[in-house]
């Protein structure tokens, strides 16, 4: 029996989690001495105060080693006999995979692995249905990994926000930094490249962002008959999803899809009007 543990950034439904008995250790944020873990906080009042208050930036952290141990016990208690496979957020953007890493150390005995996606959100949402949906129909922990490793090649993110101060004043920028002074006045495109969140490219306007994300699709997966499994996630834009949602069902052979309404820690970085999507091909399990 193999059982999953992930952070909070995958931002999968309840009913995901709930099906596939997923342990989620949720990452943290701090508005001034309030410090909250993501997965308590309602969004919405979330948002307003992020957007209302300029004073105070809130810091986002990552769950300590000690968050992941109890999990791991809390497994082990009901499932003395599970081998536990945990999914983090990239190291590229967040220090979870580490701590994920040394709580796994101080239960030698105990069967984990530790994997990190390289991706969040829907690159990590996608890729913990997978992994569960091969679990029930009894694949090694081997072929899992496998996959794990082939999505993580194969996944592609990419997003547009209203604007680059929330990803400026979070430090999250990454070699998009350079393009600051030319991105202030048009929608900037940015894709998560090799772990981290780079800029792929700048639009004039939200509606030209949007059909940016989409032609993205179009170049990566030509063949409209191939399988593929895709997440859609936002901050505010449910408009702007269900239209996009729409296009991309009418062009592409999805097979899996869920959306993603994005919380605290990631949606500190990206603010409100944020909207992206991750796809992947869809391979027989």
């Amino acid at each position: 029996m193999i059982k999953i543990v992930i952070d909070s950034t995958s931002y999968l439904p309840p009913d995901i989690i709930e099906k596939y008995d997923v342990s989620v250790v949720p990452l943290k944020v701090q508005f001034g001495d309030e410090s909250y873990d993501e997965t308590a906080i309602n969004n919405a009042d979330f948002y307003h105060r992020l957007t209302e208050n300029k004073k105070i930036f809130p810091m986002t952290a990552s769950p300590s080693v000690g968050e992941f141990l109890v999990a791991y016990q809390k497994i082990f208690a009901r499932h003395p006999d599970a081998e536990i496979l945990v999914m983090t957020i990239s190291s590229g953007i967040s220090s979870t995979c580490n701590s994920a890493e040394v709580a796994a150390r101080q239960m030698p005995t105990a069967k984990i692995t530790v994997f990190n996606s390289l991706s969040t959100v829907m690159g990590l949402g996608l890729m913990t249905i997978t992994a569960a949906e091969m679990d029930l129909i009894g694949r090694p922990i081997g072929a899992i990994l496998n996959r794990m490793e082939q999505m993580r090649r194969e996944t592609a993110i990419v997003l547009t926000v209203d604007t680059l101060e929330y990803l400026k004043r979070g430090g999250r920028i990454g070699t998009a930094a350079a393009f600051l002074g030319t991105l202030l006045n048009t929608k900037p495109i940015i894709g998560v490249i090799n772990g981290k969140l780079e800029a792929v490219d700048r639009v004039r306007t939200r509606r030209k962002a949007i059909q940016r994300l989409f032609a993205e699709f179009e170049q990566k997966f030509p063949d409209p008959a191939q399988p593929i499994q895709m997440g859609i996630m936002h901050i505010l834009a449910e408009s702007d999803m269900e239209t996009l949602l729409d296009s991309m069902k009418a062009k592409f052979n999805i097979t899996r899809f869920y959306t993603a309404n994005l919380g605290p820690v990631i949606g500190t970085h990206l603010g409100p009007g944020a909207i992206g999507i991750g796809c992947c091909p869809a391979y027989p399990l």
